[in-house]
């Protein structure tokens, strides 16, 4: 029993220091990489490829994403505040939401699904097949050419797609505010104008940087310290995409916390 007890706190003690030093490997990753971004050379026509394959090849997933959000939002709202003046309160609920929580969280998730996995996919791929080794042989920074435009690329992109999706989230709502519901279109775009607050749009840009980091800092991580062959590509890439989902989930309440709290 003893032995059982010894064996038990020992491979948690064990678990929690691999815990701490994974982290702290993280924060030393996270920290390099910034130092890297400022330092030339900067491979711009890496960051533009980087760009196109998260900016424009990311806006279908991400419009068809926000505008049924907003179509959903606009009927659910419409249903829970039937004994409310309606059009107002479903432009009010939708703009809202949109702007503040979900156009930000719902880009960041798909980003993050499609694009996360990708990044750490490729660098993992590039460290166990001995690619990145033979890039800091030929005398190229694997840090500048591999993991600094995704960043820069990131940081650029994802707010663009959020201000996007939030667009389209809202015409989603709109739609089926006029179409379905019989709202006075005019009514509600007054309505959807008159709450729209500048502090709502910081606050999903904000989220968006936030999110565009996490995503593209944690896929990066995991692909570049990924081992085991074909079997370490799988785990960087399902781990990026689960801890960069959570990261995005806790985060948001801590920004909007910051913000509202």
């Amino acid at each position: 029993m003893l032995d059982f007890f010894i064996n038990f706190v020992g491979a948690i003690g064990k678990k929690f220091i691999n815990f701490i030093s994974n982290i702290g490997h993280f924060f030393t990753f996270f920290a390099n990489t910034i130092y890297w971004m400022f330092r030339p050379p900067w491979y711009f026509k890496k960051i533009f490829q980087q760009i196109i394959d998260i900016g424009y090849f990311s806006l279908p997933v991400v419009g068809l994403t926000t505008f049924f959000s907003g179509m959903v939002l606009a009927l659910q709202t419409y249903n829970g505040f039937t004994e409310f003046n309606s059009e107002t309160t479903v432009a009010r609920v939708v703009l809202t939401s949109i702007t503040r929580e979900l156009g930000p969280v719902l880009t960041g998730l798909m980003v993050a699904g499609r694009i996360g996995a990708k990044m750490a996919a490729e660098i993992a791929t590039m460290r166990v097949t001995e690619q990145i080794d033979a890039l800091g042989t030929l005398g190229t920074r694997p840090m500048q050419y591999l993991i600094a435009p995704k960043i820069i690329a990131s940081l650029v992109c994802i707010p663009l797609l959020v201000l996007i999706g939030n667009t389209i989230g809202i015409l989603g709502g709109y739609v089926i505010a006029i179409y379905k519901l019989n709202f006075n279109p005019n009514l509600y775009l007054y309505s959807t104008m008159e709450y729209l607050q500048l502090i709502d749009i910081i606050q999903g840009t904000v989220k968006a940087v936030v999110f565009g980091l996490i995503i593209s800092m944690v896929s990066c991580y995991f692909g570049f310290n990924a081992t085991k062959g074909a079997e370490g590509v799988g785990f960087a890439t399902t781990s990026s995409v689960v801890i960069s989902s959570v990261m995005i989930l806790t985060s948001t309440y801590i920004i909007t916390a910051l913000f509202f709290g």
